[in-house]
This record gives structure tokens, C-alpha cells and sequence, in this order.
């Protein structure tokens, strides 16, 4: 005799209890809708973030961070011997050595903008910015690791640009304040990469991409000072360069291995410091509200 069908329980309706959400009061293995289950900063998945941006560039390394230094070495044999022949002193040191600093900051600079201005725009255009956008990550954990990433390739391409430049004929970087060439540094490497992640966001292309590198990022970095001091300049274009945020970054960094520069003295150093900083929140507010507004990102 076949079994009658049973009349189903409500034990029988879900054997596993567990896994349903009790909207009676009781805990079930999953909260009810709407309720976060990861609260605070999502440690594990912010640091997978930054170690997947750091593999990213470190894959082709002999092009993200060796070539930087071979470059940045180019340019400074290339003014050193068009301008700094007959032993040139500026600011009561050698050619080479007074160019060195501006050079190492203006690599690091540019190599936080390239890492972070890539990350976004090429998920964009190869379709796996899903990838980015649906891990459990909010948006200021999203723009802390995709930046932390870029001033971490930032950093290693001042170190080895820093070594490259050791090998050059006259080149000392005794630093006089090391306090300056860290946070000048980091400065530079975070306002650039801020920056890159901005350009990312806006870009849809890599034409767009390299239209900011090519008009905007290259002129602000070679007016900012790197192979000479604004004294030198007329008043209107004194001004114009103050007015550059590179200025203050090189300036800065160069105090640090030099213990002068052409911002001024000590304190106009340490108040150019807090500028950028003040510079640099602005810019992450920026960012943030771009991210979190999902502009040519999530439509």
C-alpha cells in the first residue's frame, strides 16, 4: 500500500531551520533584510583590494617601476650637460645635485597618477568593473585601496629613481630634513593619485586618459620648478607658479635634501606642508562624493 502524502508541518516546510530568517524575534543563521552583517571597515577584503592593485603593476615591473628611473636618468644627464657645465651652482650647490630631488618627486608624482587613473578606466572599457564594484566594500574602503596601491608604486619608483641617481657623477642626496622628503613625498604621491582615481572615474577612454596626462599632469610637473628656482622668472609668471600645486611638492621635497628651496624659509616650508594637506582632503572629500554618487561608473 502506497504511503499517503502527510499533511506538511511546519518542521517539514524548512528542514533546516537555520536558514531562514525569523522576522518572529527569533536569531536564524542569516539577519533579517537591510541589516549589515559586516560592520566597520571590511579589513580583509580593503586589503585584498590593495594586494591585487600591487600585483597588477608588479606583473610588468621592468615598465612600472625600472623604466621610470632610466627615464628620469635621462633627464637629468641631458640639462646637466645643456646647462650645468662650467661647475653651474644653484642655491649653493652643484647643477645635478640642486636638479636631483625635483626629478625623484616629479617620477613619483607621475607614477601614483598612472597606477591609480588606470585602475577604474580599464575595468570600464574591458567589462570587469563589476569585479570592483560588487565586493562587499563601501566606497571609502573602494578609493583607500586603489590609492594606497598607487603610493605604494609611487614610493618604490622614488627609491629606485633615488638609486639611479646615486650613480650619477656628482649627485649627493645627504638629506638635510628627513622629515620634509617623507611628507612632501607622500604628499606629491597622494595628490597624484587622488587625482589618477579622479580621472579614472571621469574617463571612457584611454584617449581621455591621456589627454589629462599629456595637458594637464605634464605641463603643472614641468613648471613646477624641477630644473630651476622662480626667482629667476618675471613677477606675473613668479605668481603663476605659486599657484601650482607641483610647485610646493617639489620646493618642499627638494628642502628636504638641500635644507633651502625657493618657497622660503623653515616655517613657509612646514605652512606649504599643511597646504597640501588641507589640499589633499579636499581632493579625497572630491573623490569620495564621485564614488559614492556612482557617476559614469554604475550607469
Amino acid at each position: 500500500m502506497v504511503d499517503q502524502a502527510q499533511p506538511a508541518s511546519p518542521e517539514n516546510e524548512h528542514p533546516d531551520a537555520s536558514f531562514v530568517e525569523d522576522h518572529a524575534g527569533g536569531e536564524g543563521r542569516f539577519p533579517p533584510r537591510g541589516r549589515p552583517v559586516i560592520r566597520g571597515i571590511n579589513g580583509i577584503g580593503l586589503w585584498s583590494l590593495y594586494i591585487k592593485e600591487i600585483r597588477r603593476f608588479l606583473k610588468v615591473q621592468t615598465q612600472t617601476i625600472w623604466a621610470p628611473a632610466i627615464t628620469t636618468l635621462l633627464f637629468l644627464v641631458i640639462f646637466s650637460v645643456a646647462l650645468g657645465r662650467g661647475g653651474r651652482e644653484v642655491l649653493g650647490v652643484n647643477f645635478p645635485t640642486f636638479v636631483a630631488p625635483g626629478l625623484i618627486a616629479m617620477a613619483m608624482m607621475q607614477n601614483g597618477f598612472a597606477n591609480s587613473s588606470f585602475s577604474l578606466l580599464s575595468g570600464k572599457i574591458q567589462g570587469t568593473i563589476i569585479d570592483l564594484l560588487m565586493p562587499p566594500l563601501s566606497e571609502g574602503e573602494l578609493m583607500a585601496g586603489i590609492v594606497g596601491a598607487a603610493m605604494t608604486r609611487a614610493v618604490a619608483v622614488g627609491f629606485v629613481v633615488a638609486g639611479a641617481m646615486l650613480l650619477y657623477p656628482g649627485v649627493n642626496l645627504a638629506m638635510a630634513h628627513p622629515w620634509a622628503v617623507v611628507w612632501f613625498g607622500l604628499m606629491g604621491a597622494l595628490m597624484l593619485s587622488l587625482l589618477g582615481l579622479v580621472a579614472s572615474i571621469w574617463a571612457e577612454k584611454f584617449d581621455h586618459n591621456a589627454a589629462v596626462t599629456n595637458f594637464v599632469i605634464a605641463p603643472l610637473a614641468m613648471l613646477s620648478g624641477t630644473f630651476y628656482i622662480i626667482d629667476r622668472l618675471a613677477p606675473a609668471f613668479q605668481s603663476v607658479s605659486r599657484a601650482n600645486p607641483f610647485f610646493y611638492v617639489i620646493s618642499g621635497f627638494r628642502y628636504g635634501f638641500l635644507g633651502q628651496s625657493d618657497i622660503g624659509d623653515g616655517m613657509a616650508v612646514m605652512l606649504a606642508g599643511l597646504g597640501l594637506l588641507a589640499l589633499n582632503a579636499v581632493l579625497a572629500f572630491v573623490t569620495y562624493r564621485l564614488l559614492v554618487s556612482g557617476w559614469k561608473i554604475k550607469n
